[in-house]
């Protein structure tokens, strides 16, 4: 049966006295594997903040692979979900290895100091390597590498410590086709898995939804428009309401395109 990995009831966030999100009711089980699509400013990003336990809500409650945020050690749950993000690649110094890039993901930490790993640590995170199409690369610098490998290696960092959920913020975003591709496939196979976590991606293209994924939320000025496994909540009409211009959606292998059609 599967187990409940976020939950959020009657959220809102309110900064400045505007609002980010609006009542937002939300579930997430083990076996789902979410996309997050939305215009910018729909609230996407903040949405995922909570869920990676960096922000508290207003009003309302989450909770978090159980634990309910406001009543939990942070620092204690944050090792056990998995995140992948731009802020946080800028974080990664751009003269460490990609061992130490992907290896440091065991103590929460970027930029290797005085920490001392065990010789399994450093055999995972050779192996996360090899699974994220990243052999060889363990002696490379992370700012030697192109957008599409440092993505991958921000992923594998985010595998490496095994956690119970996985955020995705954009991972695919800058990378040209080939490299979008092969990230597309590689998450895919991923997501496919028994053994992978509960993941959550947002993504702004429906083209960058690997198969695999299952459900779709779709927030509008910080409003839910749908939610649900995707033949009920990434459709041709619920992609008009959310970006507020006629869009048609197609599906081809388990993969999304979508085009405007005036």
């Amino acid at each position: 049966m599967a187990s409940t990995v976020l939950q959020f009831d009657d959220v809102s966030v309110v900064r400045d006295g505007s609002t980010i999100l609006d009542s937002i009711d939300w579930t997430v089980t083990d076996d789902q594997r979410w996309a997050v699509l939305g215009p910018n400013g729909a609230g996407k990003t903040t949405l995922l903040q909570m869920a990676a336990a960096a922000m508290h809500p207003s009003s309302g409650t989450v909770h978090v692979l159980g634990e309910q945020l406001g009543k939990v050690d942070v620092f204690e749950l944050r090792p056990m979900i998995g995140f992948a993000s731009t802020t946080m690649a800028r974080r990664i110094p751009a003269n460490e290895t990609v061992l130490d890039s992907v290896l440091t993901a065991a103590y929460s930490v970027t930029g290797r100091w005085r920490e001392e790993y065990e010789t399994i640590d450093e055999r995972r995170a050779n192996r996360v390597l090899s699974e994220w199409g990243l052999e060889g690369f363990a002696d490379r610098r992370f700012g030697s590498l192109s957008d599409g490998e440092q993505k991958r290696v921000q992923i594998a960092r985010a595998v490496m410590t095994d956690p119970e959920l996985l955020l995705l913020d954009e991972p695919a975003a800058s990378l040209d086709l080939g490299a979008r591709e092969e990230l597309v496939g590689l998450l895919g196979g991923y997501a496919a898995s028994q053994a992978s976590p509960a993941i959550v991606m947002v993504t702004h293209h429906v083209e960058e939804i690997p198969t695999g994924f299952t459900h779709a939320l779709l927030l509008a000025a910080g409003k839910i428009v749908a939610a649900g496994p995707f033949a009920e909540a990434l459709t041709s009409e619920t992609l008009t309401e959310t970006f507020g211009l006629p869009i048609e959606l197609t599906e081809q292998n388990g993969r999304f395109s979508a085009r405007a059609t005036r």
